[in-house]
């Protein structure tokens, strides 16, 4: 597996939207409601890696081959008073590649890139029911708090979120 920033190409763009669709389907809160259409996946993604273009975000891709395997985000854009944070989000990994290192990699090229950039503090959010808490407590990220029914699962009914912190 390769592990290399994401940029705006019909077939990315169309990969991260099957991948979105796919990760929603399956539960993966993520921010959307299933049903998730390809298009309202790809418009989202659209604006994502246009933020990507602007220098506001890092989105990594994983690929074996010419097939996207999973995905990262890192958020860069961050408030004056917090210049030396930033964010992990959407991490995401195609059902068939789960369980066998994709989101460790992402995460680690994230982190990388975050040290280039100067930041010294990762903050990131994962669902209560279903999230990714175990990847990121070995990945050395501390447990902060949970906030009680925080967002609602793609198909329905209320989880609260683990927020997670990471001096790099």
């Amino acid at each position: 597996m390769t592990v290399r920033p994401l940029r705006s190409t019909p077939d990315t763009r169309k990969q991260l939207a099957e991948l979105l669709v796919h990760t929603v389907v399956g539960g993966g809160s993520v921010g959307f409601m299933h049903p998730l259409t390809s298009e309202a996946a790809a418009t989202f993604w659209d604006g994502a890696l246009a933020a990507a273009e602007r220098d506001e975000r890092i989105i990594l891709g994983g690929w074996d081959g010419p097939q996207l395997l999973g995905t990262v985000t890192l958020v860069l854009n961050m408030p004056p008073n917090q210049p030396h944070r930033a964010e992990i989000a959407k991490m995401m990994t195609h059902p068939g590649w789960r369980g066998v290192g994709v989101a460790t990699a992402l995460l680690r090229a994230a982190e990388a890139l975050a040290v280039q950039r100067g930041r010294t503090l990762l903050v990131l959010d994962t669902a209560s029911d279903g999230g990714a808490a175990g990847l990121y407590e070995r990945a050395g990220y501390t447990f902060a708090g949970e906030v009680p029914d925080y967002a609602l699962k793609p198909h329905g009914g209320l989880t609260g979120t683990r927020l997670y912190w990471k001096r790099i």
